[in-house]
């Protein structure tokens, strides 16, 4: 099977390794086969993308970049003392205080596969330190390993805090302000989404220990106000977790995406246009608006489903809406009166389309209106 999945990504092109972010995204969208095989390959999107004629246009600024990391690294200063201060402040119930005393394993090994295996013990050690001697740890961009349609990926959160009474505690660092106590909601989902895999992938090490139970709630620390001084909330991610479980779990596996491919099929990019085309169009893909925010092949899609007239092209409530209308131009049909019959969605749609008519008939047949006059102000 890896040789199959090298074969798909070029036999020169390294797997690009899957991170919770994608993750995330995939988990939004089960339903979309391409992205499953294609992440699953290791298969880089953002260079596919490029030689499809369609890039990628979002993503962070190099600036953007740079101020996280010096957030971060001030975050972290001084072996975490602020970091620890700030989970016992709104995490650590009745615990002590962490001391200068707190443990910060070395997590250094080689590879991946490695670093996973070195985290698993520095958990370990760290729960039964904690239980022994009341010790707080902090384990510093920890590595995890989470199976996701027969592919293991590796995660790597920012921080997992482990507490005196042996709970976990994913931490995530973000540059966007918290201002008056409350960020933006919807980069708070993104954080919460993204926290719910390391929380996933935490579990599967925390069920061969004892002892040992992940937080329902995660750290979410941020630039206070205006400042670099950093400040935290909890949030609750038992609800993003079930989602991203559930969907995570309905994934059809890599083996048998890749079983329905022709042989020969490769997504290499540097292959011809017309060849990625046709590859790409062997995958089937569930596109939704909101693709354009997570994924890299968003825009090429978004042609594909615009050409064959889809009517998910215009958001997966419209597509609920019109049942089994599956296209624009059988919506467009059935709002006129065609083919309406046995059919409640386009019997509906049909209505809906004369009441508009109607509407802008009497819109129409209305004489302007004109605003009165004022008279002039007396000073």
């Amino acid at each position: 099977m890896r040789q199959r999945l090298a074969g798909l990504r070029g036999p020169a092109v390294p797997p690009r390794p899957l991170d919770a972010r994608a993750l995330a995204a995939l988990a939004a969208n089960p339903g979309c086969g391409r992205r499953a095989l294609l992440d699953g390959a290791g298969v880089d999107k953002t260079a596919l993308a490029s030689a499809l004629g369609s890039p990628a246009s979002f993503g962070q600024s190099q600036f953007a970049i740079v101020r996280g990391n010096s957030f971060e690294a001030k975050v972290k200063g001084d072996g975490g003392a602020e970091l620890l201060r700030l989970v016992h402040e709104h995490l650590g119930s009745a615990a002590a205080p962490p001391g200068p005393d707190a443990r910060v394993p070395d997590l250094t090994a080689a590879g991946p596969e490695g670093r996973a295996a070195r985290t698993a013990l520095a958990l370990r050690e760290a729960t039964t330190a904690g239980r022994t001697e009341g010790a707080w740890s902090l384990l510093d961009h920890p590595m995890l390993a989470l199976e996701v349609a027969g592919t293991p990926a590796y995660l790597e959160p920012d921080a997992v805090v482990v507490h005196p009474d042996g709970r976990w505690t994913v931490v995530e660092i973000k540059s966007f302000p918290m201002i008056d106590g409350a960020a933006d909601p919807a980069k708070v989902g993104a954080a919460a989404r993204q926290a719910a895999v390391y929380v996933l992938a935490l579990e599967n090490t925390a069920e061969k220990l004892d002892g040992a139970e992940v937080g329902h709630s995660v750290l979410l620390v941020c630039p206070k106000d205006f400042s670099n001084l950093p400040t935290a909330a909890p949030v609750d991610i038992r609800r993003e977790r079930a989602v991203t479980r559930r969907q995570l779990d309905r994934l059809t596996r890599v083996e048998e995406l890749a079983a329905g491919l022709p042989e020969g099929l490769s997504f290499d990019p540097s292959r011809p246009a017309e060849e990625l085309t046709e590859a790409v169009s062997a995958v089937d893909a569930a596109y939704a608006p909101e693709c354009l925010a997570a994924c890299e092949l968003a825009f090429h899609c978004r042609d594909g489903a615009r050409a064959a007239d889809q009517v998910t092209a215009l958001g997966r409530s419209v597509r609920g809406e019109l049942g089994a209308l599956t296209t624009v131009g059988q919506a467009l049909a059935a709002a006129t009166g065609a083919d309406c019959a046995g059919d409640p969605t386009a019997a509906a749609l049909h209505r809906a389309g004369r009441l508009r008519a109607e509407a802008l008939e009497l819109a129409a047949a209305r004489p302007p209106y004109h605003a009165p006059e004022t008279p002039e102000c007396p000073c």
